[in-house]
């Protein structure tokens, strides 16, 4: 049945109103408006709906409920705006409804995967002929890299693990820095690999992992390091690291998940010396360059690594000569991502994207001088994006955080750092102005005065 073009009108007029309305709308959803989700709590309806009733229940109901993060004022988790042209792209992706994982199957789809990966090795500074995969989010590019640096460790060492398992296979050693990022670990988990029997590598006051207090290093130890802790924005010194990890034929795996793309920006690429030296990255689209959820980017130096850690054959299933993108993804079906992150970054370009990464992290250092000038603690030197800031004891900076949540003004979460609470302010979207900080500092100011 073809869909009428009368409701493909009737959503894009909806969706225009959305956006416009999120420059001045509240950034969190109103209690009133989360309870009517309850309206959805129905049995299974026996008959059929007509669409365009079914657009309506999710523009009624569901439009107010969300949280504003595609606006200007929401600083929490890292996540970006999605970009107007990702936008749009994404539209046309659901439309053409590509499975992209036989280049048969989207010729379109494939070719846009590969002009945006060979981009994104590019600009990041990455080996032009590593392997790579667009996926779900830095988790799953996670879970990639470090599926790459099983495969290629253990077949060192005469073990065939996508066929024989870890049943008594060569046992692994994976180090991590003290603040290592939960989804990092997650990861570790899901391979196998244990999420508590990682060696922690001592952090120093930024969180940086220190390059002095690593172990002892061997042919099958896994190093991972960051590029931008989550909460300071902190880089790990990859030059030393890398450095040492080689030495003993050792795997580095980088979890970039937004720092990574520092490395797009002439002002702030030095932060980002030696990770280029790493043997495999993790990095998220969906923040810096804000290409919209979800698209996660998994980079490995040795192709056949990622491919031989990914890759599957079947009667029905045969991959041709050139690249097949799920023989270096976990997923067969899969959405054409490629095409909306192809989208975002050929709508900046090399300039635009520098410019967005400096924009925000000016937002970042006006948001430290703006609360530090009013009298709050910064408790991060603010490298890029990340801001981290209390209101005194832990209770006042909690309740703080609420008062804002409450006001709708903003959205800033907590989190604890190194024994302190604190107030985390993540600028990440190309939407955010100079209007959106000045409003901000004063919604923080105000909570914070009167949350006793």
């Amino acid at each position: 049945m073809d869909t009428p073009i009368a409701l493909l009108d009737d959503a894009a007029r909806r969706a225009e109103a959305y956006r416009r309305t999120c420059a001045t709308r509240r950034i969190a959803p109103a209690t009133s408006d989360v309870d009517a989700l309850r309206a959805l709590e129905e049995p299974f309806p026996d008959a059929p709906s007509a669409p365009e009733d079914v657009l309506a229940i999710l523009d009624r109901v569901g439009s107010p409920a969300t949280v504003a993060t595609t606006g200007g004022r929401f600083y929490g988790f890292v996540n970006g705006g999605v970009l107007p042209a990702a936008l749009a792209a994404s539209w046309l992706v659901s439309t053409w409804d590509q499975n992209v994982a036989l280049r048969v199957m989207s010729p379109a789809g494939a070719a846009f995967e590969d002009v945006a990966l060979d981009w994104v090795l590019d600009v990041l500074g990455l080996p032009r002929t590593s392997g790579g995969a667009i996926v779900t989010g830095a988790t799953a590019a996670n879970v990639c890299g470090l599926a790459a640096a099983r495969h290629a460790l253990l077949g060192r060492a005469g073990w065939d693990v996508e066929s024989a398992g870890l049943f008594e296979a060569p046992p692994l050693r994976v180090v991590v820095g003290e603040e290592v990022h939960v989804s990092l670990l997650k990861a570790l988990g899901l391979l196998g690999l244990g999420r508590q029997r990682v060696e922690r590598v001592a952090v120093d006051g930024q969180g940086r992992m220190r390059a002095d207090a690593l172990p002892d290093l061997d042919a099958r130890t896994i190093v991972c390091i960051q590029a931008g802790n989550v909460n300071t924005g902190a880089f790990d010194p990859a030059v030393e690291i890398c450095r040492r990890a080689h030495e003993r034929d050792a795997w580095v795996h980088v979890d970039g998940a937004f720092g990574l793309w520092a490395a797009a920006s002439p002002r702030y690429r030095h932060l980002t010396d030696g990770f280029s030296d790493a043997d495999s990255w993790a990095t998220d689209g969906h923040k810096w360059p804000n290409v919209g959820y979800d698209c996660g980017i998994a980079v490995v130096r040795d192709a056949d690594a990622l491919r031989g850690a990914m890759a599957m054959t079947s009667a029905y299933f045969a991959p041709g000569e050139r690249r097949e993108p799920s023989q270096f993804s976990p997923e067969m079906s899969r959405r054409a991502r490629g095409v909306e992150l192809w989208a975002a970054l050929r709508s900046l370009g090399r300039r635009g994207l520098a410019d967005l990464i400096e924009r925000t992290c000016i937002h970042a250092r006006r948001f430290a001088d703006g609360l530090r000038e009013r009298g709050y603690e910064i408790l991060n030197d603010v490298v890029i994006n990340q801001v981290l800031v209390s209101f005194g004891t832990p209770e006042r900076t909690r309740a703080t955080v609420a008062r804002i949540q409450e006001d709708g003004v903003l959205w800033c979460g907590t989190t604890e750092w190194q024994g302190r609470t604190a107030m985390r302010i993540s600028v990440s979207s190309w939407a955010t102005t100079d209007d959106d900080v000045r409003l901000s500092l004063e919604a923080i100011d105000r909570a914070a005065r009167t949350a006793g």
